[in-house]
């Protein structure tokens, strides 16, 4: 027996994947803009100066 499709419900979980998705995206470019702006490269694996040591 088929479901009773819920539109409603599947467009806000697309919405909310494609959201995330954005975020993800916006907070990667952000941070390479700001590496970049420091002088460093994102792939360093290096922290901008935080150590506690």
């Amino acid at each position: 027996m088929a479901r009773t499709p819920n539109y409603n419900f599947e467009r806000q979980e697309r919405d909310r994947l494609k959201a995330a998705e954005k975020a993800k995206k916006l907070a990667a470019k952000a941070e390479k803009r700001a590496a970049a702006r420091s002088g460093q490269t994102p792939d360093d694996g290096q922290s901008s100066g935080d150590d506690q040591g």
